[in-house]
This record gives structure tokens, C-alpha cells and sequence, in this order.
């Protein structure tokens, strides 16, 4: 993989537009969430894996940019390009981009893997941790996205 993972064309639902007549912005968040649930699925994450191991994935920071409203019955897909990793989290950068090419929305996120028994962050298994390092092998040349780490405020003169 040379380019980010790309989830499955999504679609921009009736109830999820506000009274702006766009996209809430919330939903934004819900696009990007299951379009990474994806990829989730494809490292094993999922109910399944939370039934059998009582451990699943939590959201400790997301920050997202909006570029482009979208609207109802737009067609988008969620990048996912991971940035940095260990054993215990995922630090990674996110597109929505409409189906015509241009993005939505860009977000970067830290991923969590919890025991919820505690509930406290434990290490991924072995088997997970590894498509994690295959994953970071594919990404780690890819340009970082200039919207990371990139700071919130009002720009005085």
C-alpha cells in the first residue's frame, strides 16, 4: 500500500443534515469513525474481538478541520494514513474525500486499545501488532499531511 487505506463509498444520510441544509457536523466525525472501522476489521478489531478478549479501541483525541460542506445523498470515503504507532496506540491523519475528488474534511486522531476490565490502555496482541508494523512499513514514506499538529487559534497581525 503506497497511498493511505481508502474505505468503501459512504453516503451522506437524510437525518444527518442539519438546519443549514449540510452536513452536521458531528456526522463528519461518524464518517470518518466508520470508515476507519474498515480497516478495523481487516486488523481483527471489531465486536468479535471485544466479545472474546474484552479489549476494543477507544478515541483518546481526534481534531478535525472542515474544508467543504457536504450534503444529502453526497457520496464520500475515509482515508486513514498512520503516522506513528507503539504498542498501545495509533497516532494517525484522516481525509473525507467526495466521490468528484476534492475533501471534506481532514482530522487527526490517537487511538487507544483498552482492556475494558479496568478500563486501562494494555498493549495489542502480537497478531494485531504486527499488520500495525506491516501498515506503518507502507505508510511510513508517505508525505506527513501539512494539517497535523497544526495549532487552533486566532491569527493576530
Amino acid at each position: 500500500m503506497s497511498k493511505p487505506f481508502i474505505s468503501s463509498l459512504m453516503t451522506v444520510r437524510p437525518e444527518w443534515i442539519d438546519y443549514n441544509g449540510h452536513l452536521n457536523m458531528a456526522y463528519y466525525n461518524v464518517l470518518m469513525d466508520e470508515g476507519v472501522d474498515e480497516l478495523w476489521l481487516q486488523f481483527g478489531f471489531g465486536t468479535d474481538y471485544r466479545e472474546k478478549t474484552g479489549c476494543t479501541t477507544y478515541s483518546a483525541e481526534y481534531h478535525i478541520r472542515y474544508i467543504r460542506e457536504v450534503h444529502e445523498g453526497d457520496r464520500l470515503q475515509a482515508t486513514f494514513q498512520l503516522l506513528d504507532y507503539d504498542e498501545k496506540r495509533l497516532h494517525f491523519a484522516q481525509e473525507l474525500v467526495h466521490e468528484d475528488g476534492w475533501v471534506s474534511a481532514q482530522g487527526e486522531g490517537l487511538m487507544l486499545h483498552v482492556d475494558q476490565s479496568g478500563p486501562r490502555v494494555a498493549p495489542m496482541p502480537a497478531n494485531i501488532l504486527t499488520q500495525v508494523e506491516e501498515l506503518m512499513a507502507e505508510h511510513r514514506d508517505l508525505p506527513t499531511p501539512g494539517f497535523i499538529g497544526r495549532p487552533m487559534g486566532i491569527k493576530r497581525r
